[in-house]
């Protein structure tokens, strides 16, 4: 599902919702999800999962083209864990 499709249900399904309204909430909740990582929160949806950031240490690597030696610095980088809810209803089925 992308953005727009999510937009595009959340004012069908919510009837007094238009789609201007729709985008601004969608937008919001994104963008608060973002601020607060960003700030180095911790973003926890009961039963869908939560959101963190994770350090990735400084390494070394390899240019597969010209096999030199690259060095990455340390970067955080945003990381999503499902909620056992959600875990459940996807493995619910097979």
């Amino acid at each position: 599902m992308t953005k727009s499709e999510l937009i595009e249900r959340l004012s069908f399904n919510a009837g007094s919702l238009n789609k201007k309204e729709a985008e601004l909430i969608v937008n919001t909740i994104f963008n608060r999800i973002g601020d607060a990582l960003i700030e180095g929160d911790r973003v926890e949806i009961r039963g869908f999962g939560s959101f963190t950031i994770r350090l990735r240490e400084a390494r070394e690597a390899r240019n597969p083209k010209s096999g030199d030696v690259v060095r990455i610095p340390s970067k955080k980088t945003p990381f999503f864990k499902t909620g056992k809810e959600l875990r459940e209803r996807v493995n619910c089925c097979d």
